[in-house]
């Protein structure tokens, strides 16, 4: 893509970046080949404010031209989930939970339609053909809104929603792998690892204990690399 002086330009990405390690390696990703429109959500949890640092600050390392902070607060309102949800306290980690199906309370209900539904419309105004979310299905906390096939549903959505001559395709790169080749991936990359923020609890260090915590720590050992962000319990 050619600009007004005729330099050739990257096109232009969407990258939903809520500031934690996964989607930090997916802007990444999607760095190689596109211009970074980053995209946040603040939707009322538990660590709003610290993930909004983590998102400032992944952000200016990568030198996103575009930058969007949206508020979705309602869905703290609707609730339902430890993560939005003060009622609701959140569990310490049960890795083996995801294996047989159980859905944590730290899911919130649909969620990623949301944010993905909100990408799509800033996508169709800045004239981005890609939208870069950084779900994994493997070796994660089992979310429903996490799997493959929902994004096969959700790209048929966007075709029959948009105008006739937008072509808007959702992509997540890292879908398929498991947390430690994730890390493997983001230090191959160059990814700020170190500014990213993975806890569900909200303080100023890692909890070392929720679920979110201890995928990390254990994706970071299998993959032989040192975990460059403190915990208060690891």
């Amino acid at each position: 893509m050619a600009d007004d002086r005729g330099v050739w330009e990257k096109p232009i990405a969407v990258v939903l970046l809520s500031g934690g390690m996964d989607s930090c390696v997916t802007a990444a990703v999607a760095a190689l080949d596109h211009r970074l429109a980053l995209l946040h959500s603040s939707y009322g949890q538990r660590t709003e404010a610290r993930e909004k640092r983590a998102f400032e600050e992944i952000a200016a390392f990568f030198h996103a031209p575009f930058r969007l902070a949206v508020e979705q607060q309602y869905l703290s309102r609707i609730g339902g989930s430890a993560l939005t949800d003060p009622s609701i306290a959140v569990p310490q980690a049960d890795l083996e939970a995801a294996r047989f199906g159980h859905i944590p309370v730290t899911y919130v209900p649909f969620r990623n339609a949301h944010f993905l539904s909100v990408a799509v419309s800033w996508a169709e105004v800045i004239g981005a053909r890609r939208i870069y979310i950084g779900a994994v299905e493997q070796d994660s906390s089992g979310y429903p809104d996490c799997r493959p096939e929902y994004y096969r549903a959700f790209n048929e959505t966007i075709r029959v929603g948009v105008r006739p001559e937008t072509r808007i395709d959702i992509c997540a790169p890292l879908i398929h792998m498991c947390k430690a080749d994730i890390i493997r991936r983001g230090v191959k990359l160059g990814a700020p690892l170190d500014l990213t923020w993975s806890c569900y609890k909200s303080s100023d260090v890692a909890c070392g204990t929720c679920d979110s915590c201890a995928l990390r720590l254990r994706a970071f050992a299998e993959a032989g690399v040192p975990d460059p962000i403190p915990y208060l319990k690891a």
